[in-house]
């Protein structure tokens, strides 16, 4: 391992504390608008059923990380040695966000609606992909146009 490389477990936990550099309160106030307004629509819509929550926890959940994880990219502040390594790696360090909506869009998915869990992990996939690619994106777009 040369100068300045980082093993395989090194590099996740840096990945992780990369994104802690988000604006998480105003994504937690997001995620909740984003999802009240969800399940508004549904309890005034009339699609009362056993699932009605389950879709505006995943759309909340969905925001949530979208807003902390992108935020996180374009504003400034931090540790410096945070920010510069995320900026290196966009893909890396949009991965515990993605990882993070996956698993708990899967819980909420399993345990608010009539999925089984292979269902709610596979319908699961599509936001986590989803918000992978938009941090990624931002990122790469990000770093790209500093240099």
């Amino acid at each position: 391992m040369g100068h300045g490389e980082l093993s395989g477990r090194e590099s996740r936990q840096v990945a992780v504390a990369a994104a802690t550099l988000g604006p998480w309160r105003t994504a937690t106030a997001v995620g909740a608008v984003v999802g009240g307004a969800a399940l508004g629509v549904d309890v005034i819509t009339g699609h009362w059923s056993t699932d009605i929550l389950a879709g505006p926890v995943g759309l909340g959940l969905f925001f949530f990380f979208l807003v902390g994880t992108v935020g996180g990219r374009l504003r400034g502040g931090g540790d410096r040695r945070l920010r510069r390594w995320a900026d290196a790696h966009p893909w890396q360090s949009a991965l515990p966000a993605a990882g993070a909506l996956l698993v708990l869009n899967t819980v909420a998915l399993w345990v608010l609606s009539s999925m089984g869990l292979f269902g709610a992990l596979f319908t699961s996939l599509l936001p986590a992909g989803l918000l992978l690619v938009v941090a990624g994106v931002v990122g790469s777009v990000k770093a790209a146009r500093r240099s």
